[in-house]
């Protein structure tokens, strides 16, 4: 085993004394091809041209003698640092870090960073890096060959955002490109580069963060599943509308409808039949990107004031489904308040994860169950009453009886 490991971070400043001494030292030394050409680097140490960091500390695991590592940016943030303290290699490292990429990136764009989600993108993680960037209005992206700059904008489609595309940061081929979004695709990028993605205007008044990342406190009341007057805006109120009628417009169904989803960051809310917008509002607080879907614009549009008003970025989607889902991206979640058993099947078609919707009889609930059932997914069904109450007196003020289904998808052999 080497008798001492130690991860030297490059941002293209010259290296520390302490980075000096560590690789005047080594007997191996692994990086990327422009590490090895440091001057610094040893003559006579044996060299690994960095690919797979796993493969790389196995080999640094068998050698006899002072190993360095060399990694761009800063090595113990989403780098090699993680890998090769894994259980399995046994090494014990020593870290000299240097600015990470994505400090630099944001300082390139004078821009501070405190608010901003990180996200690694991979060919297998893309999507959900992409997910990100639709829910949150500042996002930095760690990107890699085949999940770049270009497959980032393809797959926002329809979704506004500026990319800040910095290329090959700290080397003399270093450079910043700020343009929009939709003509990212149009373009070749140098790796390795990282991606500001920048747009989506948020309601209400941005407050001085206290924790890294966006703090949805900040911005919403406290609660979910809340009365719908709280979506209410610009002078609508309870009842004034198709979005506020009905048993699928109680809090108490939302809430249901919340829990059996459990929507997060990296996922895709489809909700279906949007109306005021109070389902994808709040699945929105949850961190998750949501497509609010209704054949009625102005859903639509109470939608969005719903979102602007409560601090989250949404996108809406006027059309009627089953027809409108097909050019939609993959969701990992579904929410159906419009539509009945064509738009079931048409959402079992695309596999998401979990599926939730209501009905108001038993009729339509076993059709419901029989189609969901019959698009690969365990069905649980709960008869949901609520029963509201005036404090006064006791007694009833409105009653809610609703079918509530939920699908979870069955995983297939293959």
């Amino acid at each position: 085993m080497a008798d001492r490991v130690t991860v030297i971070g490059w941002d293209g400043s010259p290296l520390t004394a302490a980075a000096r001494s560590a690789l005047s030292a080594a007997t191996l030394v692994a990086g990327a091809g422009h590490h090895l050409t440091l001057p610094e680097v040893p003559p006579g140490a044996e060299r690994i041209r960095l690919g797979s960091v796993d493969l790389a500390a196995r080999r640094i695991a068998g050698h006899r003698g002072t190993a360095v590592v060399l990694a761009d940016g800063d090595p113990g943030f989403f780098g090699v640092v993680r890998t090769l303290r894994a259980p399995q290699h046994g090494l014990e490292v020593e870290v000299v870090p240097a600015v990470s990429s994505v400090a630099a990136a944001f300082a390139r764009a004078g821009m501070p960073w405190e608010d901003a989600r990180i996200v690694v993108a991979h060919q297998r993680t893309l999507r959900r890096a992409v997910n990100v960037c639709r829910a949150h209005p500042k996002v930095a992206v760690l990107t890699s060959p085949g999940a770049g700059p270009a497959e980032l904008a393809l797959l926002l489609e329809g979704v506004h955002r500026t990319f800040v595309v910095c290329e090959e940061l700290g080397t003399d081929r270093e450079q910043v490109s700020v343009l929009t979004s939709d003509k990212a695709a149009d373009h070749t990028w140098r790796d390795p580069n990282v991606v500001l993605v920048i747009g989506g205007a948020l309601g209400g008044t941005p407050t001085a963060p206290w924790l890294m990342g966006q703090d949805p406190a900040a911005r919403t009341v406290r609660g979910w599943g809340l009365p719908t007057e709280e979506y209410d805006s610009e002078g609508e109120g309870p009842g004034t509308g198709p979005a506020h009628t009905g048993a699928g417009a109680d809090p108490a169904l939302r809430a249901a409808q919340l829990a059996r989803l459990g929507p997060r960051t990296g996922d895709l809310v489809w909700d279906i039949g949007c109306a005021g917008g109070a389902f994808s509002v709040e699945a929105a607080r949850f961190g998750a990107a949501v497509i609010a879907v209704d054949a009625d614009p102005a859903a639509c549009a109470r939608t969005e004031r719903a979102a602007r008003r409560h601090g989250v970025l949404l996108q809406t989607v006027p059309g009627r489904a089953p027809h409108v889902l097909e050019s939609l991206p993959e969701p990992d979640v579904v929410r159906i308040a419009a539509g009945g058993v064509p738009v079931v099947t048409a959402c079992t078609d695309r596999r998401p994860e979990r599926i939730v919707v209501h009905a108001s009889t038993r009729d339509e609930a076993e059709a419901i169950a029989t189609a969901l059932a019959d698009g690969g997914y365990a069905v649980e069904t709960v008869l949901l009453q609520t029963v509201g109450l005036d404090p006064d007196d006791w007694s009833e003020r409105e009653r809610s009886v609703v079918f509530l289904l939920s699908g979870r998808r069955i995983d297939r052999a293959p």
